[in-house]
């Protein structure tokens, strides 16, 4: 069902959705540098690092193996996978899950998520939804079903409305969302403004999410290298080159120009 069109106001675009927008980007900034100054400034135990590089060794030998010869890739793979003296093998870690109930460290990082994200998140969406209240700040370039209606028009209850038309509440939340290329572009790649990221780690629990096993991803990587067999991918490579080199000169014999790389 398609309403009635409208024009809107010029200041709308003025005093409303350009307001939102700055608004939201701001928040996102202040989320990030906020997040900043409360990041705890523990670093990674010196095993673990090293654990974790190990693992990144054994998955590039997998993947790029094929480009050295056979005898330094079987050394490779005998330094990680041998079944006496093998790293995956010999090399066992103690894990001692940790109780996010009882541990005041991670007790105190769920607080300052929920400082630096729920907390702004509600108050400004309820003052936004508040200030500019029963606006209809865009229209987007297509058209939309009526399912599409609770979305993109919170806070304006009207029935004869095109489902195209966005309110002010939906078009904080779309900014919310969609800022992400903005703050990527300004902050980088690694940045405590992406909502999506916050709100999905708080939905998923990853906040409260026990350490990785060890011992299990060097099971799990010891199992990937076995089965992998060595098909060196430089082997004809010199007779590719010659014959590359003959269909060139036999180019330049019939008189035709030769590429230059």
């Amino acid at each position: 069902m398609t309403g009635p069109e409208l024009l809107l106001d010029a200041g709308i675009r003025l005093w409303v959705v350009l307001p939102i927008v700055l608004i939201t980007f701001l928040v996102g900034l202040s989320r990030h540098y906020v997040g900043l100054l409360l990041q705890s400034g523990s670093r990674p135990e010196l095993a673990a690092l090293g654990d974790s590089q190990v693992i990144v060794r054994s998955r590039i030998l997998r993947e790029h193996g094929k480009y050295i010869p056979r005898k330094s890739f079987m050394m490779r793979k005998h330094f990680f996978n041998d079944a006496e003296s093998g790293f995956f093998k010999k090399t066992k870690r103690k894990v001692v899950p940790k109780n996010p109930m009882t541990d005041p460290s991670m007790l105190m990082e769920m607080m300052k998520g929920n400082l630096t994200n729920v907390i702004p998140t509600i108050l400004i969406g309820g003052w936004i939804n508040w200030v500019f209240s029963g606006f209809v700040t865009t229209k987007v370039p297509f058209p939309l079903t009526l399912r599409f209606k609770p979305m993109l028009q919170r806070g304006i209850e009207l029935v004869s409305l095109d489902p195209s038309w966005v309110s002010s509440a939906s078009w904080y939340f779309l900014n919310v969302f969609g800022l992400r290329s903005m703050y990527s572009l300004i902050l980088g790649r690694d940045h405590a403004a992406d909502q999506t990221r916050l709100l999905h780690d708080q939905m998923t629990g990853a906040a409260m999410s026990l350490p990785p096993d060890t011992n299990k991803a060097f099971k799990v990587e010891w199992e990937a290298l076995e089965v992998v067999d060595h098909h060196w991918a430089l082997e004809c490579v010199e007779e590719e080159l010659m014959a590359e080199d003959l269909k060139l000169e036999a180019y330049d014999s019939e008189g035709q120009t030769q590429c230059v790389i």
